[in-house]
């Protein structure tokens, strides 16, 4: 039973069966031709039982690992090694076909290796996740065949391997490097033009031209005999919060993600510059009731905590509930804090439901409302209307980017800071603005 599941014809055992046929064919108008036929017939059944002979003497004989990372960043490339090794004294031809996740709903994925007598060899291949969850893989099949590629031996391995795939943890680190002061300028980051300077004492120093002169310290001063002044420093421990709308309006998808899982790489990659800039970070999510709710910490283990709740977090894309999202903050953020809201809104009509709550955060709180531009609209805007219907979907089109502009006036009549922001630069953009309210001190 073993040996029947095990066993595959190769495509060349039915070309040969095909020229045997048509020999057999031709030997109805060539007599002559029967008997040798009849040889070639004997002989090529000889060497498939050779064939299979040899593949299928003795056990073990190819072994096979799949190593997967102990876990996958979403939206990223992630890479796989499969390794082989060849007991065979012989060389032998493997084909591979990997059953991958469903989720990634591929089904032709195949690889093919000689490898050598004796020997090992190895490949890696690349997975890109676009939902956050458990991936499992099924086996990984290898077909093994001899020189003569008559028959194949089935070999399986590494069945039901599961890894997690977790928010860009892979974006996270790209962006880690930006909480060094001096790197600022790099990947679009702007360098912040200070205005006055922090509080939070950090020393005193002898003066160098180009220090501000209000920072003279005229006691040190008096005691050294030459100037001195006192440094500041960025203040710290100061609370942000990042609050996640994972309601139906995150639920438009680009590029293979949805508004809300961009919302999520872009809170861990933010949190983790919080927290090198040692201030405190927390975060919730709401949609039809508020979700998740995270208390601001600064603690070292903060960020894993951050991450998991990130890859838990579920949705079923109903209705955001703002009021009930104002209550919680109003209840459980008592001290003033930088929210960072992510949203979306299409509509004018959609924010001015709103409105009144994000105002109502505003007057405790500094707020910051990051929603998305529609980069689908781009390319009606600029494709040349040469016909009516182009002329409608232009003007449509250009309505809603308008809209969107005419958005961001209105909240930032009420102070309301905003970020208006394609998905793609949705990290880099939120990064920014933190930085910015950091450098300015307005928080």
């Amino acid at each position: 039973m073993r040996f029947i599941k095990g066993l595959f014809l190769h495509q060349r055992l039915f070309y040969g069966l095909a020229v045997l046929a048509l020999l057999y064919l031709l030997s109805y108008w060539f007599h002559g031709l029967f008997g040798i036929t009849n040889i070639l017939l004997l002989v090529f059944l000889l060497l498939v039982f050779i064939d299979a002979l040899v593949l299928f003497r003795g056990s073990g004989k190819i072994k096979a690992t799949r190593a997967l990372p102990e876990k996958f960043s979403n939206s990223d490339v992630n890479e796989l090694k499969v390794t082989l090794e060849n007991k065979y004294p012989f060389s032998v031809s493997l084909d591979i076909i990997d059953e991958i996740p469903v989720q990634f709903q591929k089904r032709d994925f195949s690889k093919h290796i000689e490898i050598p007598a004796r020997e090992s060899s190895s490949f890696i291949y690349t997975l890109r996740p676009t939902e956050r969850g458990e991936y499992v893989f099924g086996h990984l099949n290898l077909y093994a065949s001899t020189k003569l590629k008559l028959v194949r031996r089935r070999y399986r391995f590494e069945k039901d391997q599961m890894v997690k795939v977790y928010p860009s943890f892979i974006q996270m680190k790209k962006y880690a490097f930006l909480a060094l002061d001096n790197r600022l300028t790099l990947h679009g980051m702007k360098k912040i033009r200070r205005i006055g300077h922090t509080m939070e004492f950090e020393q005193i120093k002898d003066y160098v031209p180009g220090d501000d002169a209000r920072t003279i310290n005229w006691k040190a001063t008096a005691k050294r005999g030459s100037l001195m002044v006192n440094q500041f420093q960025d203040e710290k421990s100061q609370p942000v919060y990042a609050l996640i709308d994972a309601s139906r309006v995150m639920k438009m998808p680009f590029k293979g993600l949805t508004l809300l899982d961009y919302a999520i790489n872009s809170t861990l990659a933010f949190s983790n510059i919080a927290l090198k800039k040692k201030d405190k970070v927390g975060m919730l999510t709401f949609a039809e009731e508020v979700k998740n709710h995270l208390p601001a910490s600064s603690k070292k283990t903060h960020l894993q905590t951050i991450l998991e709740v990130l890859y838990n977090i579920n949705t079923k894309f109903l209705d955001s509930d703002y009021g009930g999202l104002y209550n919680q903050v109003k209840r459980k953020i008592t001290q003033r804090s930088l929210l960072l809201l992510y949203t979306n809104f299409e509509h004018i009509t959609a924010l001015e439901r709103q409105l009144p709550y994000l105002k109502a955060l505003s007057r405790k709180h500094i707020l910051v409302v990051i929603f998305f531009q529609n980069t689908e609209l781009d390319q009606l805007i600029t494709k040349p209307a040469t016909s009516l219907p182009d002329v409608y979907h232009k003007t449509i089109a250009q309505k809603a980017d308008y809209d969107k502009k005419v958005m961001v006036a209105r909240l930032e009549q009420y102070g309301i800071q905003t970020i208006l922001t394609k998905p793609d630069d949705l990290t880099v953009n939120t990064i920014n603005k933190y930085l910015e309210i950091k450098a300015r001190g307005i928080l």
